[in-house]
């Protein structure tokens, strides 16, 4: 069993692959029962077999992995080139190394929790393309639902219990009103929190501005508005600051809620998410609102994704590092590429580029040359980026706590957390992983890097990685072991393990090579679309423009769709485009937010808008 102290992976080996490729066999080749291939039908598949063309996909994250998808199933020949040895980005598990014993899997670390809202709509149907063996819809079918949400408080105030269920009597198209929206959030803050009813009333009737706001209120004003001034936060509650503030955004997308974009938190968050979610409208089929997957990432997706991907002959070029894409007479020319230990330097030559890298990684690739043909190369330099991380907790004990997330509302470091082992309905997490001992996988975040912590009076960037450690923890009995319940007992912990890319901690220039595109005012106008002034250059990635405007899986699946389509329409291809699904915009309010168009062109503030 892995000992109290830091388990590091050395090779970036994200993943065993020993149980994944038994269990499949040929399988993954085949196609699953009861699957589409989404906007590729056979006719447009055979249509573009034909093409010959050379797309070379720079990143196997999410975004290149769904690039790489759509472009072989019409016909291209791909390859993909990844820093790491495993794919998967972000998303991929990895392996705690040397934990497993007696032919069990070494124990499943991670980057951070995924989790699969039921808004999401675009990478659901990628995964409804990714076969898994006794799955009819693929690698979908490993998803589960979370049920219910946890706002932890500190110092013995009451939690807050979220149910997550869709209404199972949601509104008829009538009765969606801005009056009985107004009252539905005000009933579940008085039933659900301890707010004053004025600030309650407050906060509802902002939501209801945000929700009539037309497009280009949004873009042109709630854009430069931080959240935290919109909803008046300074002049609140505590309580209103932390739940509504930062439990709203720095938990979620790691923005702090005095910079976040209004549009963002109030258009994804606010509405999506929460809002049309709970009344189950816009949502991925008959989805909840919060889904995880039953096994480790990789086992119940990405494993199988690289599979069903290298079937349809897309080929991974491992350990790469992307240095430099080549620009001249107005094309990309090539990619310099080099092993990633520092090995000799060599150039890569394809019909077509996606880039797919984070945009703090792709940046830099991009040179004079290719900067001055198009401005938004530029503007991406302003981009922000900010740490959101985490740490597994191995327990001895099984420890679901809440059958969804926690959010610990007054955690200084912004903590949240699952216990991922009650939804591995597909594993025993004691007969299948590490030495027998660890029942549970507490998997944990920090969101928060810069503010000092209960222990040591250190910000997490300051601290050691075992001080880090042991700061999470304390937070976490902070918040869940009070009014007389023990949840986190020390005796239960047996190990930890943290993302190998953080490195440098407790010195004097601690780095992170996986960070978070952040979302303060005035982002949007820095993210760049996915088709560029090179005829045969495309970015994917979820800093590039999309519908769901937020540093997500959806938003990096569908960067891929739109650099797909660019790419087709560029080639002038007849393959069928890649389907876009956009965020649900609820037809009740399209009425309220053509007069607020007007207004907004009048100077006037939107009619809810009432200071």
């Amino acid at each position: 069993m892995a000992t109290e102290h830091a388990q590091q992976s050395q090779g970036h080996n994200g993943h065993s692959r020993r149980r994944f490729l038994a269990a499949t066999g040929g399988a993954a080749a085949g196609v699953v029962g009861g699957g589409t291939m989404g906007a590729l039908g056979a006719a447009g598949s055979a249509a573009a077999a034909s093409s010959g063309k050379r797309v070379a996909v720079l990143g196997g994250g999410v975004s290149g992995l769904s690039a790489a998808h759509e472009l072989a199933e019409r016909g291209y020949e791909v390859t993909v080139y990844e820093y790491y040895d495993a794919l998967g980005g972000k998303a991929r598990s990895m392996d705690v190394p040397g934990t497993g014993t007696g032919g069990r899997e070494p124990l499943p670390g991670e980057h951070g929790f995924r989790f699969f809202p039921g808004f999401y709509r675009n990478l659901p149907d990628t995964m409804r393309r990714i076969p898994f063996p006794g799955n009819a819809n693929g690698v979908h079918g490993n998803l589960r639902s979370g049920t219910e949400a946890l706002f932890a408080h500190a110092s013995g105030r009451p939690d807050l219990h979220f149910p997550l269920r869709r209404a199972t009597t949601p509104p008829a198209p009538g009765d969606l009103t801005p009056s009985w929206i107004r009252d539905q959030i005000l009933s579940v803050l008085d039933l659900a929190t301890h707010l004053p009813a004025d600030e309650a009333a407050y906060f509802a009737g902002r939501l209801l501005v945000h929700l009539t706001s037309c497009d280009a209120r949004r873009e042109g004003q709630w854009e430069k508005v931080a959240w935290w001034d919109f909803i008046r936060a300074g002049e609140m509650s505590r309580e209103y600051q932390v739940l509504l503030g930062i439990g709203q955004t720095r938990n979620l997308v790691a923005t702090r809620a005095e910079i976040a974009s209004t549009r963002t938190v109030g258009r994804v968050i606010i509405e999506a998410l929460l809002l049309w979610g709970l009344l189950g409208r816009g949502m991925d089929g008959d989805a909840d609102i919060d889904r995880v997957l039953n096994a480790p990432t990789s086992e119940a997706w990405i494993d199988p994704w690289e599979a069903h991907l290298r079937s349809r002959g897309v080929e991974f070029v491992l350990g790469t590092e992307v240095r430099e894409v080549v620009y001249d007479g107005g094309r990309v020319t090539g990619v310099r590429v080099a092993a990633r230990d520092g090995g000799r330097q060599r150039t890569i030559t394809a019909d077509h580029y996606v880039s797919a890298l984070p945009v703090e990684h792709a940046r830099v690739t991009w040179g004079p040359a290719l900067r001055a043909v198009d401005p938004q190369f530029g503007r991406c330099d302003a981009l922000k980026t900010d740490w959101m991380t985490g740490v597994m907790f191995y327990l001895r004990t099984p420890t679901p706590v809440v059958h969804g997330h926690i959010n610990c509302l007054d955690s200084p470091w912004a903590v949240t957390g699952i216990g991922q082992s009650q939804f591995w309905d597909v594993r025993d997490f004691s007969r299948d992983y590490g030495d027998g001992q660890a029942h549970e996988c507490l998997s944990t975040i920090i969101s928060e890097w810069d503010k000092p912590g209960i222990l040591y009076g250190k910000t997490a960037r300051e601290c050691t990685k075992e001080e880090i450690v042991a700061e999470l923890w304390a937070q976490m009995k902070d918040g869940l072991n009070d009014s007389g319940k023990t949840t986190l007992r020390d005796e239960d912990r047996l190990g930890w393990f943290m993302d190998p890319a953080v490195t440098g901690l407790g010195g004097p220039d601690p780095r992170n090579r996986e960070q978070l595109l952040i979302h303060p005012t005035g982002t949007l106008y820095n993210r760049p679309s996915a088709k560029t002034a090179v005829p045969n250059f495309f970015l994917a990635g979820d800093y590039v423009r999309t519908d769901v405007d937020l540093a997500t899986m959806e938003g990096a699946n569908e960067s891929a769709r739109r650099a797909v389509n660019a790419l087709l329409d560029a080639d002038d291809s007849g393959a069928e485009r890649c389907h876009i699904w956009e965020l649900f915009r609820p037809p009740e309010m399209e009425p309220l937010k053509r007069v607020d168009e007007v207004r907004y062109r009048l100077g006037l503030p939107n009619t809810f808008d009432l200071g």
